[in-house]
């Protein structure tokens, strides 16, 4: 494999990566907000994702992958409303433990990691183009 395309691999590892970071994060500030529906159900969990090193055997190239996706086993919050149908006998209704402001930080880096990444592929696909017009 050339370098050039180790490169594109590379990049749009990262890419698929940070996409599926995207996802989860999307997913856990549409939720947000959630409690559970009756007493002693829990709300929704934030869900946390990892990623693994991959070596690409045919150039030895470094790339990324999602490892799993995992619940946060972080508190829930607890907040006062008796008339909720999901109020324990005390008054109190578990809120899911995801914090937006963590999330919408997350989101940037991942934001920013994808546009990193689709930078580099455009980059060595410009150098692609580049070689081969040389070659001509």
């Amino acid at each position: 494999m050339d370098n050039l395309k180790s490169v594109l691999s590379v990049a749009a590892s990262g890419m698929k990566a940070q996409g599926e970071r995207l996802k989860v994060v999307s997913e856990n500030v549409a939720n947000a907000a959630s409690t559970g529906t009756t007493p002693g159900q829990e709300p929704y969990r934030r869900k946390v994702i990892s990623f693994e090193e991959l070596v690409d055997r045919e150039s030895g190239a470094s790339m990324v992958s999602v490892a799993d996706i995992t619940r946060d086993t972080a508190d829930f919050e607890l907040r006062f409303d008796p008339a909720h149908p999901a109020a324990n006998e005390d008054g109190f209704v578990q809120i899911s433990n995801v914090q937006t402001v963590l999330e919408m930080s997350n989101m940037r880096e991942a934001s920013r990691s994808y546009e990193a990444n689709l930078n580099m592929f455009e980059a060595g696909r410009k150098m692609r183009t580049q070689l081969l017009d040389l070659l001509k």
